[in-house]
């Protein structure tokens, strides 16, 4: 998948993660992004050591899905370090 598509689907995924997590108020499109392409690696790892699927498959729902867990899993560890602040 090219750069372009991360840059897609990371600020997709980083964008709904913060509706759901109620951060999206406090974050902009940059911190989106950056939440989202992380949160689809993390999720793919994670994903890819409970299936052993591949993990860096191109863009589909199930890509999509993943990368919002993992974005949201992101979010709440940020907020648990933070001590409970609203990130």
């Amino acid at each position: 998948m090219s750069i372009i598509g991360w840059i897609v689907i990371g600020a997709l995924a980083g964008w709904i993660a913060s509706m759901i997590m109620g951060t999206n108020a406090r974050m902009g499109w940059l911190a989106n992004i950056i939440v989202g392409i992380l949160g689809a690696i993390v999720g793919g790892f994670i994903y890819a050591l409970l299936t052993g699927a591949d993990w860096a498959a191109g863009f589909n729902l199930g890509t999509l899905i993943v990368a919002i867990i993992g974005a949201i899993i992101l979010l709440a560890i940020y907020r648990a370090v933070a001590g409970g602040a609203r990130a």
